[in-house]
């Protein structure tokens, strides 16, 4: 799996800051989200580096499955399953995203209105 040396998801991924897992599979993991925009906030992400969903093709329709199972695996294992939960993918500068890395957003703990932005 390619990882970016410098990437500050790739080194979580790998375990370098000590970041606690809420999941973690061979090619997925999920953490807290450092910058909280709900009372639960999670990011799941690939192992391997991979920019955006937009840097995506078809040899990673598993993983963004595997990304989605990760997202619904968590929501489980803390509770939100019944009083639901919200998933984004943002995608580029335009679209929000703020780390190069793809991740999809877990938000919870509160009602959310829409639309988001």
């Amino acid at each position: 799996m390619a990882a970016d040396a410098g990437c500050v998801f790739c080194r979580i991924a790998r375990g370098e800051f000590g970041t606690p897992l809420l999941l973690e599979t061979p090619r997925v993991v999920a953490f807290a989200d450092l910058h909280p925009q709900a009372p639960v906030h999670v990011l799941v992400i690939p192992r391997e580096h991979l920019t955006s969903l937009g840097h995506s093709d078809a040899r990673h329709d598993g993983l963004l499955g595997e990304i989605l199972a990760g997202v619904r695996q968590v929501a489980a294992d803390l509770g939100l399953a019944d009083r639901g939960y919200r998933t984004v993918l943002n995608t580029g500068a335009d679209g929000g995203q703020s780390v190069p890395h793809l991740h999809a957003h877990l938000l919870a703990g509160r009602s959310l209105g829409w639309p988001p932005g």
